[in-house]
């Protein structure tokens, strides 16, 4: 019979478990002169005890023994943790199908049918031998390639990890770049706003000078008409001078002349002085990239930004103001000017025709507050964290950035305040900027 060899570095332990003297000698001889060493038990609990120090890598083991049987030894064996690969070849008389499928059960591998012949012992023993060693250098190629899977995982992991940083890396680089076009175009808006305030403001200078002559020339003129009116009852004696004069005062409608002269001249300078105040307003704006810190009137700037954007709100929404006992606050005052124009204009979109736009201020303490506030459609519960982060916007494509409040937000935290949000969809929104109050 042909026999399967075992390849190995040192010989094989084979646990011999028979109550027969016989049998053992035999086995014993004929395994040793084949390399194997050996170990011997002649029943069930001797058999428990030396497997558990000898780690037979083979166990040969008779069913009929006294005390406790074949069976119950392997069950026994099997519940061990050290044992539980260990293979089992049963040596036994039995020859029932039910007694070798009750080997199976209890955890043995192979049966040996006694009187047993020892060439078939042998060829046994090697195909279960090499059958185990193939189990365990397929458990540790498994245990390998379990190891070099978690490597490729954790390298998985890694580029992942790498790839989500890079990816936010390139957003915030994205942020910073539209912020910086923000900050340029705003930059530029400044520039133009400072252009035009230099440009309209000679004009307005030698305008408002030229009407403020006229209006002294059309007093003077108007005394003159009346003293030329109380000069007429001198005239009964040139009765055509008279008819003349009479006639000319009939047709120019003197007394709606002079009422209308007035009030004409009266709009003119209101007008010139509100072009005046938004060429001021414009210069004012157009200081946004200063960053000097000055003791500045919030209710001056508010009222500057209100001139800035009244076209935008006008048609929208009735503004009420309501100032309250603010101080100065040390702040960069363009900063906070475009703060003030960022809320006021993101109101004028929330609101609908008829709208209201309400401002308010008042102090609190250390501290100084500015409300502004609207009966527009509010703002979803679900939007409510995000209104403040770069480029978050409900608005369609292209209208809005999704930095105003972002930009606000950033402003008001360089001022050492803060920014509080309330909103139900439906009623409205209202924002309040606090800021502390310190001196210059």
């Amino acid at each position: 019979m042909n026999t399967i060899a075992v390849p190995h570095t040192q010989k094989p332990t084979i646990l011999i478990v028979d109550d027969t003297p016989a049998n053992i000698g035999v086995l014993v001889d004929y395994l040793e002169e084949h390399d194997f060493r050996i170990v011997v038990a002649q029943d069930g609990e001797e058999a428990l005890q030396r497997a558990q120090f000898a780690k037979p890598d083979l166990i040969l083991l008779d069913v009929m023994m006294p005390g406790i049987d074949g069976f119950e030894t392997c069950r026994r064996l099997k519940a061990h943790t050290e044992a539980r690969d260990t293979p089992v070849i049963f040596m036994t008389a039995l020859t029932e199908t039910g007694d070798k499928l009750t080997g199976f059960e209890v955890g043995a591998v192979d049966y040996v049918s006694k009187p047993f012949q020892i060439e078939e012992v042998l060829a046994r023993i090697n195909t279960h031998l090499a059958l185990r060693l193939m189990q365990r250098q397929l458990q540790a190629k498994n245990q390998q390639l379990q190891q070099e899977i978690a490597v490729r995982q954790t390298a998985e992991q890694s580029l992942l990890e790498s790839y989500a940083q890079l990816k936010t890396s390139k957003q915030k680089q994205e942020e910073l770049h539209q912020q910086l076009l923000q900050a340029e175009k705003m930059a530029s808006i400044g520039q133009l706003a400072a252009g035009v305030a230099h440009e309209i403001n000679n004009p307005i200078a030698f305008v408002n000078s030229n009407l403020n002559t006229m209006h002294d020339y059309m007093n003077d003129l108007l005394e003159l008409i009346a003293v030329y009116e109380r000069a007429e009852s001198g005239l009964a004696q040139q009765p055509a001078l008279l008819e003349t004069i009479q006639t000319t005062r009939d047709k120019l409608d003197l007394p709606f002349v002079r009422s209308d002269l007035a009030n004409l001249m009266q709009e003119s300078l209101d007008g010139v002085q509100r072009v005046r105040r938004i060429v001021q307003d414009l210069r004012d704006f157009s200081h946004a990239g200063e960053v000097q810190r000055l003791s500045s009137d919030l209710h001056q700037g508010l009222d500057s930004t209100l001139n800035i954007v009244w076209n935008e709100l006008k048609h929208k929404a009735k503004v009420s103001k309501e100032y309250g006992a603010l101080p100065d606050i040390v702040c960069v005052p363009a900063q906070l000017n475009q703060v003030f124009m960022n809320l006021l204009i993101n109101a004028s979109h929330a609101v609908g025709q008829d709208g209201v736009i309400s401002i308010r201020t008042g102090r609190s303490e250390s501290e100084g507050w500015i409300e502004i506030a609207d009966n527009g459609a509010g703002i979803a519960p679900e939007n409510m964290q995000r209104i403040f982060e770069p480029f978050f916007t409900t608005k369609p494509v292209g209208q809005g950035t999704g930095l105003g409040l972002s930009l606000s937000y950033g402003i008001i935290q360089q001022h050492g305040g803060r920014i509080e949000v309330e909103s139900a969809v439906g009623a409205g929104t209202t924002f309040r900027i606090w800021l502390p109050i310190t001196q210059a």
